[in-house]
């Protein structure tokens, strides 16, 4: 502790200069940035979370966050987890799921057992998917393999039978 010039004491605490009894804002840890007030750009967020500041723009117009407070100079204030909100977010779409159940998954995580349930009965219904849309694909591979298969014709002789499928309403797989 230092005793002031007008005999007022003031408290040395890592690096900045608090007046006792005066309530301040932390200081930015850079020297002549912003005071920090608790919540974060959009670019800090989207740096963070791996995204591009358009997506938080995004994900606010579809819901998935809440709009954020703005600064006395209109930047966009961000409470901290919104980070932890859009990694979760990134997560689930790496699983598969679109923002509609994204959306549900967010608002069942805080939850308890009926939530797990919930949770379970989305990705089962996720599974169904996956294995219908692998049933399609695997078609549409068998499919594109046999035309593939053809075109192995001399030139002269050839009229590819794959464009010619693709052409016809018959030339579905």
């Amino acid at each position: 502790r230092s005793q002031g010039l007008a005999g007022s004491r003031a408290d040395l605490d890592d690096g900045d200069l608090k007046m006792e009894g005066a309530s301040r804002p932390a200081l930015d840890s850079i020297v002549r940035y912003r005071v920090n007030n608790g919540g974060m750009r959009s670019s800090e967020v989207a740096t963070q979370s791996g995204v591009n500041v358009q997506t938080l723009r995004y994900y606010e117009r579809r819901g998935l966050l809440q709009q954020p407070p703005r600064s006395a100079s209109g930047y966009r204030s961000y409470p901290d987890e919104t980070v932890e909100i859009v990694r979760f977010v990134k997560r689930a779409q790496e699983h598969g799921f679109h923002l509609d159940e994204i959306n549900e998954l967010l608002h069942l995580a805080g939850g308890g057992p009926d939530d797990c349930d919930t949770a379970r009965r989305l990705a089962q219904t996720k599974i169904t998917e996956f294995g219908e849309k692998i049933r399609d694909l695997q078609r549409m591979r068998a499919s594109l393999t046999e035309f593939a298969s053809t075109c192995a014709r001399p030139r002269a002789d050839r009229h590819c039978p794959m464009l010619q499928t693709l052409h016809t309403d018959t030339g579905r797989p």
